[in-house]
């Protein structure tokens, strides 16, 4: 593997946090944001797919130049940019779909395409592909190409699941929460890896989230329990922030200082 001296001008301490189950917890209600504040700012707001595209895109992209620039991990700046993440991930489907026709399965499978491209080339410069050994910029930079298309992907096969093949916002969320639960299991039982099982569970709590939004908000004829989408953003967002500012400043998700040195070597 690599080594980095530590006066390296590209090296940093770890930029992402540890998984506990706050990771966890924070990261399906940022996907479900990103499912309800997509179609909130396009509907509820009027800002039309478009502008909230262009928007949030900017956003994130701001977001994202600021991320990179610090040299460790800050909780509000990384999951701000999940956050918008996971909005935009969800625009660059329903852009697809909803402007350009493109079938569900198609995306679904183009994005899956470009993820494992990415994971290849990022393995093939890198030899890793563990979130632990995030202490360069072109190693976030893999990272977070990684975790866009995690959403994206996530949001065409959970929308597909749910209204393609017609499992229903109640199925799509007990389904894929059970295959959560399942690489969970598959982890904790040794049976696959905790690079290979993180990035499975990754990719399955954006459908998880996305069903769960929608569960939530949509209208009782189409399945969903017709809460309005203005009070479960509102909620999720409250808790989200609150969250974060307990791992502040409890700091009980600070990337292990001992880990990062065994990663760089």
């Amino acid at each position: 593997m690599t080594s980095y001296r530590a006066d390296d001008s590209r090296a940093m301490l770890c930029k992402v946090p540890e998984i506990t189950l706050y990771f966890w917890f924070i990261k399906v209600m940022a996907t479900t944001v990103g499912e309800t504040a997509a179609d909130y700012l396009n509907f509820k707001l009027g800002f039309g797919l478009t502008g909230t595209t262009f928007v949030m895109s900017a956003l994130l992209v701001a977001a994202l130049v600021y991320q990179v620039a610090l040299r460790r991990y800050v909780p509000w700046a990384y999951w701000l940019a999940v956050v918008l993440i996971s909005i935009v991930g969800t625009l660059i489907t329903d852009n697809l779909t909803d402007r350009f026709g493109v079938p569900l399965e198609f995306s679904t499978m183009a994005f899956g395409i470009l993820l494992a491209v990415t994971f290849a080339l990022w393995y093939a410069s890198e030899r890793t592909l563990s979130i632990h050994s995030i202490f360069t910029t072109k190693r976030e930079v893999f990272y977070w190409a990684a975790i866009l298309f995690t959403f994206a992907l996530g949001t065409a096969s959970g929308d597909w699941a749910t209204e393609g093949i017609r499992l229903g916002y109640l199925q799509g969320t007990l389904i894929f929460g059970a295959l959560i639960a399942l690489t969970t299991y598959l982890y904790y039982s040794q049976m696959i890896g905790a690079v290979l099982g993180f990035w499975i569970a990754y990719v399955l709590t954006r459908p998880l989230g996305a069903s769960i939004g929608d569960l939530l908000t949509q209208s009782n004829s189409d399945g969903g329990l017709g809460i309005s989408s203005t009070l479960v953003n509102a909620a999720f967002f409250v808790v989200i922030i609150v969250l974060i500012g307990y791992l502040t400043a409890s700091r009980v998700d600070q990337p292990a200082q001992a880990e990062d040195e065994a990663a760089r070597g």
